[in-house]
């Protein structure tokens, strides 16, 4: 089991992401807080393995309170979830080792995606060694990336990205450009202009299914 603080300064969004993060298997949230100095009092005292940890907190800056975790010796891993758009505010967050960041607003399944996709990482380590260097680039890729939606090609939306984003979350399988554009709703050309854009980013990944003529087709699926 995962244990989990919560630190958010309203009330309310606290309970949704507390409901959100209890839904998760293997997951369960131990404690809230609603400022930095209270975050820190109780990770001291709860011990958690992951902190949900919002930037814009009353009493400091959330990321200021990542380095006093560390000071503290309190050995738990931070993902951020945050309005915080700023280009500085992202790279600060990766300069501070978080697993993730998460922009608001989102649903319960964007964080149960990346909470599970945390979970994979985490136990890669469990071993005392690690049998190569495949194991400890799967531990380095929980702090290489976090996921933040990058700027857009000129002509494209973020709403229509993050639409085809969740169609190839939740396909079982892979998906062609047609079979998007069928389940989004946008023209074929659209959505192979979104696949590609995931692709070179690096959220989706190209294969080909090689036919008796023509040319292959090339499938999409999201890069977990």
């Amino acid at each position: 089991m995962i244990d989990v603080l919560v630190v958010e300064d309203d009330f309310m969004v606290a309970r949704i992401h507390r409901g959100f993060v209890d839904g998760v298997e293997g997951f369960r949230v131990v404690g809230s807080a609603n400022c930095g100095e209270q975050a820190l009092s109780a990770a001291a005292e709860l011990q958690p393995d992951l902190v949900l940890l919002d930037l814009y907190l009353p009493d400091m800056f959330g990321l200021d309170v990542i380095p006093r975790l560390r000071t503290a010796a309190q050995d738990c891993d931070v993902l951020v979830i945050s309005a915080a758009r700023e280009a500085e505010a992202v790279r600060g967050a990766v300069r501070q080792g978080v697993v993730d960041y998460l922009l608001k607003p989102f649903d319960a399944d964007d964080l149960k995606h990346r909470l599970e996709r945390y979970s994979a990482r985490r136990g890669n380590l469990h071993a005392a060694t690690v049998s190569g260097q495949a194991d400890v680039d799967r531990a380095l890729g929980r702090v290489a990336a976090p996921t933040v939606t990058p700027t857009l090609p000129k002509g494209m939306s973020v709403e229509t990205a993050e639409l085809v984003q969740r169609a190839l979350r939740a396909a079982d399988g892979t998906l062609s450009a047609a079979e998007c554009a069928t389940r989004v709703g946008i023209s074929r050309v659209s959505a192979r202009r979104y696949l590609e854009y995931l692709s070179v980013t690096g959220q989706a990944v190209v294969t080909l299914r090689y036919g008796q003529t023509g040319r292959p087709e090339r499938r999409y699926h999201w890069h977990t």
